[in-house]
């Protein structure tokens, strides 16, 4: 039976990893506002939970892949986490510095059923498999890959990256739905602003522990 300490200790890096993932308003965080704001608060959602699934399809990929390697992963985790934290540095720097407007399109006035939306926001994620190396910087970052890992840590752990996705969307979509009067394209470029200025201070407490020899790898 899993303790207490180490399901809390799951859940609080899998829901950070779930959250920095999504959070970056790349297309499919464009796609779901647009909905949110043309379709209402419940299609934005859907969307979200469609690329939340193709997240978490990359994740397990990433994951499993990572634990056939657990022994260079154990053996040189210091410098595979400061190589995660300046990953997530720059892409912190790249989300701050990205025009996420330029990525917004005509949206059509048929609204489509529920699956539809779920699906083609999961295809447009799936596309993307640059997010593994995201993947790899933040396992890296938060010491998240073990070779002895029993199944229910892994499956708590990735259930809190789909959870930390979900809560996410969730927030993300009733945001935009109580200001949708008053959002327009300069929100959605400050609200990027802010997603990247967190990911890189994320990025950089990270860096200072890893320089301080705190390592999270237990």
């Amino acid at each position: 039976m899993l303790q207490l300490e180490t399901i809390f200790n799951i859940l609080w890096k899998g829901i950070i990893i779930g959250v920095v993932v999504s959070a970056p308003l790349g297309p499919v965080g464009i796609l779901c506002i647009q909905r949110t704001l043309n379709k209402g608060r419940w299609y934005g959602f859907i969307t979200g939970l469609g690329a939340s699934l193709s997240d978490i399809a990359y994740a397990l990929l990433t994951g499993y892949g990572m634990s056939f390697v657990f022994d260079y992963v154990r053996s040189n985790i210091f410098y595979l986490q400061l190589l995660g934290s300046l990953m997530l540095l720059a892409f912190g720097i790249y989300t701050f510095r990205s025009n996420p407007v330029r990525s917004i399109r005509p949206v059509s006035t048929n609204k489509g059923t529920y699956l539809h939306n779920f699906i083609t926001a999961f295809a447009v994620t799936l596309s993307n498999p640059l997010i593994i190396f995201l993947f790899i910087g933040l396992f890296a970052r938060f010491a998240f890959v073990s070779n002895d890992v029993i199944v229910s840590e892994a499956v708590l752990g990735y259930a809190a990256i789909a959870l930390g996705a979900l809560l996410w969307w969730f927030g993300l979509t009733y945001f935009i739905n109580k200001v949708r009067a008053q959002f327009n394209l300069r929100g959605i470029w400050i609200l990027n602003r802010i997603i990247g200025t967190i990911v890189m201070v994320v990025s950089l407490v990270g860096l200072i522990f890893t320089l301080m020899g705190a390592s999270l790898y237990h």
